[in-house]
């Protein structure tokens, strides 16, 4: 049985062939948890409410969503309209407390013949949040995929329905005060037609408006790559030791994220940036994405200065054979593209197991562009990019003295300038679609 997660993604057809799958939940608590399933189109919206489906409205039209029981539901894939892109699997308190309060808890994806897949999750992933997404079924490149999600959200359930574009019907008044039932959602359908792929600047204009200045500028560097069609997964690694600590306080590091989220809603697989922390250890935070890139640096797992990474120096041999494992076990060949922030400092002993990693790492999906900012002795990451003995080139490095000593339109160049022969190199050896 595969371990899935947080934040992880891969082709559902790595766990089974059958269409028919059961996604269901194992929350430990004293409070009524309620689930629901909710479907929605390219856009990211609700459109129609017959495909919603929780204890209220227990099945969709065809039985192509149902519940199982109080804990799981049901999905018919091949059965499920055209139209709907994604299902969101959520669970909100019935009442008063918060999430962080349930035990140890887990989902499972299941066949006919068994439980294929599973991930653990707690309260201890949650604050005071009262609902929360768990997992994502979604389609992409003509396959359906699956999505460990995780993120807690505070309004609670009638929140989520207004985040997906729905209404919240009041309860009538005839209706008994107690039990409250979960809110029928009324949807509003789409005045237009869905397209399956959105400009950028619509995207960003939909999802992250304040960052739509720096989409304008990444589609430049996009179109000018021919990279404007391209559907690949993001990562982002993060220098967090002590020699780091002004540019996380001058905000640098946060401006990296935020220069970043235009190109994960570009390339579109879900719009996430899978992200991770180093110094003595590896720690994988949350995934960022346009509901969560605001402020990030300052909130995701108690804040920068929080981070459980161990003593105030560099070990980028472990953090680097973190991402590849995470990603190796997706056992997906749709493109990844890392950006790893450091200020350098690696120490001499790094530069075997670096190379070994780097070298290794040429047959799996990912491309690594290595950015200095702000500091020196980056030793081995300067000489990846043309060291020999790979399959493909994999790599590629630049530093800056200051991130803003470069206009926006040159990073996005930058970032952007051997992703694209990459792209081709191992396309034509096979390790990407």
């Amino acid at each position: 049985m595969l371990t899935i997660l947080p934040g992880q993604r891969l082709p559902v057809s790595n766990l089974t062939t059958d269409t028919s799958i059961k996604v269901a939940f194992q929350i430990q608590s004293g409070q009524t948890i309620d689930l629901i399933c909710f479907s929605l189109d390219a856009t990211g919206k609700l459109s129609d409410d017959r495909y919603t489906v929780f204890y209220n409205q227990p099945e969709a039209p065809a039985s192509c969503i149902s519940l199982d029981g109080s804990s799981g539901f049901r999905l018919h894939l091949a059965s499920i309209p055209a139209n709907i892109d994604k299902l969101v699997f959520c669970a909100a308190i019935d009442g008063a407390g918060a999430m962080s309060q349930i035990g140890a808890s887990r989902f499972t994806i299941a066949d006919t013949t068994g439980i294929k897949a599973s991930g653990d999750f707690s309260g201890r992933d949650f604050a005071s949040e009262r609902a929360v997404m768990l997992v994502e079924v979604y389609r992409k490149s003509g396959q359906w995929r699956f999505a460990s999600v995780l993120q807690g959200f505070n309004a609670g359930m009638d929140g989520l329905v207004k985040h997906f574009g729905g209404q919240v019907n009041a309860p009538a008044t005839t209706q008994p005060a107690t039990p409250t039932p979960v809110p029928v959602p009324n949807f509003a359908r789409p005045t237009q037609p869905a397209t399956s792929r959105l400009s950028l600047e619509k995207k960003v204009a939909q999802q992250a408006p304040a960052l739509l200045n720096l989409a304008k500028k990444a589609q430049l560097t996009l179109e000018k790559q021919k990279l404007t069609e391209l559907v690949a997964r993001v990562g982002l690694v993060l220098d967090a030791s002590g020699s780091m600590d002004s540019q996380y306080e001058k905000g640098r590091v946060q401006e990296v994220i935020d220069r970043l989220m235009p190109l994960a809603l570009a390339f579109d697989d879900d719009g996430d940036i899978d992200c991770w922390a180093f110094a003595e250890r590896p720690l994988q935070l949350s995934s960022i994405n346009a509901r969560n890139f605001s402020n990030f640096i300052q909130r995701d797992h108690g804040g920068w200065e929080d981070w459980k990474v161990g003593s105030r120096y560099n070990e980028e041999p472990r953090v680097i054979q973190k991402v590849i494992d995470y990603y190796r076990n997706s056992h997906d060949k749709t493109p990844i593209y890392v950006l790893f922030i450091s200020d350098g400092g690696v120490h001499k002993e790094s530069n075997q197991p670096i190379t070994k990693l780097i070298t290794e790492a040429a047959y799996l999906p990912i491309f690594w562009q290595f950015v200095g900012i702000g500091g020196n002795g980056y030793g081995v990451l300067e000489r990846l990019d043309t060291m020999k003995g790979r399959v493909v080139d994999n790599c590629n490095f630049f530093a800056l003295d200051d991130l803003r000593s470069v206009s926006e339109q040159e990073l996005y160049d930058r970032l952007m300038a051997e992703f694209p022969s990459w792209l081709k190199e191992a396309k034509s050896q096979g390790i990407i679609n």
